[in-house]
This record gives structure tokens, C-alpha cells and sequence, in this order.
């Protein structure tokens, strides 16, 4: 089948963003800190579920996705903010994962339209998508276990003339190419502190490990836009730092990240915008201090428990078990001590005899 044509958004590119000073907004809108110590409008409206932001990268209207019968995506409008850390956050079930799929041309909507950049990715696959700077990684990392770490690396490349048929015939074609990818492949590994596995099978290496080279490997592509999905799931808190520390380094490299997270500390430690989903739809947008004190996303969402110990309250959890399980306890001890009710014995003994004394097949009208 022929390419999917790229087109141009119809949407009107925003204009430049203007600089304020630190705490200014601009129209009623949120305001960001940048790494220069001034700030840049976020939002151009005040913040509301599908506010418009002063220079979005993604814009996205009307997109849907069911399964069946559940509507796992409704999502009206959306707007990502450029250059800026969006933590998009909600419970499980919520569409998170699903939306990101939707965006990077991984799954397909039901209806929708939507644009990285001002060019529409509306039915554009994934490594078309991948190609014009939006890249993403997974929940679940996809590094390929059986290829080195450095091989791994290397995948993630753009343009590669060795990737050709008759290119990969004539190596003088693209050796060249290839040890420049080395090179760069190898900077990054050594920044994220892999460079001493550039050996090993990415089989052999630990799950946070894994995160660090599919977060590098992204990299190689040179992205403006990257999607990370819940980078610090099933990661060693030894590695924790160095995950965030990476992302905000992403933001500084003058990149726009966007990455699901259920760690409301990480969030709120790393996040400019946060964005809120449930039930598919998104129900809440802001600065991560405004957003985490909004009583419908404290109820629905963090719980009366966020600003508590975790150990403090699986104890009173676990507590609660025991009453239960005791009291539970005990109403069976004083049911099995309850004697069951009994027949009086002559009236057992008489329905006995009766009954041994009546020939099989016959009642008590039998004439014989």
C-alpha cells in the first residue's frame, strides 16, 4: 500500500512565546520557570480541563477509542505546552496509556484529529511519526534482548544507509555512517551510565537498567517530543534519581516530555503542567501545586491519604484486617459451639423403625 501523505495542520501555527517576568502571566494564563530564571506562559486562558496553551507541539480534538462496549478514550480537546515537563496523571484504567498510543500512531482512534508541530498525524503509523521527532517509550520496555546494549542503541538511529538493500551490499557505502552512530550511541550510554554494558545482552540487564537504555535509545533519533510511560515502574529506588535527573535534562536540551506517573512526589517534584484523566476524559489541568489541591482530583484520585507515610497507613490498613478477621473469628467459635437443634429420640427411633420395617418401593398408603 502506498505512504499516508503528510500534511500540514490547517491550524494556524501560535505565535512566539513572550517572556515574563518570574509569576507574570499573560491573558489569565499559568506560568512555567525556565532554566534562565524568567518564565513563559503556559496556558493562554485560565487552567481548565482543554485550555488552550501559548504554543502547544500537540493539539488534539474530538478522539475516541472504544473496546468493545467501554469507551476507553473521550478526550474533547487537548493541548500539549512546548518545551515544558507535562506529568499526565490519573487511576488506572483512566486511558493514559491508551491516549499515548493514539498519539504516536501505535493504535488507532475511533474519530479524532490531531497534529505534532503543525503537521497532521491523523492515520500517520508509528515510525513515520517517530521520524518527524516524536518518540515514546513503554510501561513495559521493548529493548530487544538478544542484541547487545551498543546494538540496541544503534537501532534507534534515523537514516540509515545501511538500512537499504543494495547499500547493505557495498559497506564502503555506509561504514562510514555507522561508526558515527557508534559514537554518538556511546556519548549517550556513558551519560546514562551504561557505557560499561555496551557488551551485554539487554536480557542481562536489571529493569531500571533497561528503562535508562530505551530512555537513551529514544534519544538517538534526535526528538523534539518525547513520551515516556511510566518510567519509574518496577525501577530500584537507586536508580530513581537518576531516571528524574535525565528527564529534567531532557526539558534543558530544549525538549518537550510528557510521561504518565502514578509518584505523586515525582510529579510534583519535576512537572511544569499536569493533566488529569479519568474514565477516559480529561477532568482536571494545571500547575502541579494547583492541580494536587483540587478537592475532585484529591477525592477521585490521590485519596485523603496523600500527604501521610505510606508504612503509617499500610499499618492502619492492616490493622483494620485484623479487627475484621477477629471478629470473624469469633462469631464462627460461637457458631460452632451453638448446638444444631435435635429431634426428640423416640420420635428418631419410631420414623427409624418405620422406616426399615416399609419393603423398598412402597409408601405408607401400600395396601401390602
Amino acid at each position: 500500500m502506498p505512504d499516508t501523505p503528510l500534511t500540514p495542520a490547517s491550524e494556524p501555527r501560535p505565535a512566539a512565546r513572550t517572556v515574563h517576568a518570574v509569576g507574570e502571566t499573560s491573558q489569565g494564563g499559568s506560568t512555567a520557570a525556565a532554566s534562565s530564571g524568567d518564565a513563559r506562559p503556559i496556558a493562554a486562558e485560565p487552567a481548565a480541563p482543554g485550555c488552550k496553551k501559548t504554543d502547544p507541539i500537540v493539539v488534539a480534538d474530538d478522539i475516541t477509542r472504544s473496546f468493545g462496549g467501554n469507551i476507553a478514550v473521550d478526550v474533547e480537546h487537548v493541548e500539549i505546552p512546548r518545551g515544558v515537563i507535562t506529568a499526565l496523571i490519573g487511576p488506572n484504567g483512566a486511558g493514559k496509556t491508551t491516549l499515548f498510543n493514539l498519539l504516536s500512531g501505535f493504535d488507532k482512534p475511533n474519530t479524532g484529529r490531531w497534529s505534532f508541530d503543525g503537521t497532521r498525524l491523523s492515520g500517520i503509523p508509528s515510525f513515520k511519526v517517530s521520524r518527524l521527532g516524536q518518540v515514546r517509550t513503554f510501561q513495559l520496555t521493548k529493548s530487544l534482548a538478544m542484541l547487545s546494549v551498543l546494538e540496541n542503541m544503534k537501532l534507534g538511529a534515523k537514516g540509515q544507509r545501511g538500512e537499504h538493500f543494495w547499500s547493505a551490499l557495498w559497506p564502503p557505502a555506509w561504514k562510514r555512517q555507522d561508526a558515527e552512530i557508534e559514537a554518538k550511541a556511546m556519548g549517550l550510554l556513558e551519560k546514562f551510565l551504561l557505557d560499561k554494558k555496551k557488551a551485554d545482552y539487554a536480557a542481562a540487564l536489571s529493569g531500571g537498567q533497561r528503562k535508562l537504555l530505551e530512555m537513551a535509545r529514544a534519544l538517538m533519533s534526535d526528538p523534539q517530543f518525547v513520551m515516556l510511560d511510566e518510567p519509574m515502574a518496577g525501577v530500584n529506588p537507586a536508580l530513581t534519581q537518576s531516571l528524574l535527573g535525565h528527564i529534567v535534562k531532557l526539558k534543558d536540551e530544549g525538549m518537550t516530555v510528557l510521561f504518565v506517573e502514578h509518584d505523586m512526589h515525582m510529579v510534583q517534584a519535576i512537572a511544569d503542567w499536569v493533566i488529569v484523566m479519568a474514565e477516559g476524559r480529561i477532568v482536571a489541568e494545571g500547575e502541579p501545586s494547583v492541580v494536587m489541591q483540587d478537592p475532585a482530583v484529591i477525592d477521585a484520585y490521590l485519596g485523603s491519604n496523600k500527604d501521610r507515610d505510606l508504612g503509617e497507613v499500610v499499618a492502619e490498613i492492616r490493622a483494620g484486617h485484623r479487627e475484621t478477621d477477629g471478629s470473624q473469628g469469633e462469631a464462627t467459635t460461637a457458631s460452632a459451639a451453638r448446638p444444631a437443634p435435635r429431634t426428640t429420640g423416640s420420635s428418631q427411633d419410631g420414623m427409624t423403625t418405620a422406616s426399615a420395617a416399609r419393603p423398598a418401593g412402597t409408601t405408607e398408603e401400600d395396601p401390602r
